[in-house]
């Protein structure tokens, strides 16, 4: 009965672009732009045709995780890039932290104010104090993490009792 596994080359085989897309778990023409960004070396020509070595499916690996950390490429190119005048590895990777601390706080105020919906006592949210001091905020030119802490300089007031 014949496997239906992908076939495995043997060691220090030659991939074509469709087994290394397979391999890394991208299209091929991914495989392709990232050639073209140079991010992935010019492959070898068999018969018009590329042949990456075995370690090119690494090299996918390889941006497709920058990628999940926040990298763009163009980023990623600098930082895989040998030392030739572009900005350090440490320096990329110092910027693109801050870069996701910034989003993180962003997020995180995000989740605040959505919470802070959720347990206000007011029916009609434009009623709240608390929603208000953010609104006012926002229009003085607040980011939403800035004018979220207005949402919370003040205690909650419990819904007016309308008996």
């Amino acid at each position: 009965m014949p496997s239906s596994a992908p076939e495995v080359n043997p060691p220090g085989c030659l991939l074509t672009i469709g087994e290394l897309a397979r391999r890394a778990g991208v299209t091929a023409s991914a495989v392709r732009y990232y050639e073209e960004l140079g991010l992935l070396p010019a492959p070898a020509r068999i018969s018009g045709q590329r042949r990456y070595p075995e370690s090119a499916a690494r090299l996918v690996a390889v941006i497709l995780l920058c990628s999940d950390a926040g990298f763009t490429l163009a980023e990623q190119k600098a930082l895989l890039a040998p030392r030739d005048g572009t900005p350090g590895r440490r320096q990329l990777m110092q910027r693109k932290l801050a870069e996701l601390d910034e989003q993180i706080a962003r997020a995180q105020a995000a989740r605040e104010a959505i919470s802070h919906g959720l347990r206000c006592p007011h029916q009609d949210i434009t009623q709240c104090p608390h929603f208000n001091a953010g609104i006012t905020a926002r229009l003085a030119g607040q980011p939403l993490s800035r004018s979220h802490q207005q949402l919370h300089r003040q205690p909650f007031h419990e819904k007016p009792d309308r008996s």
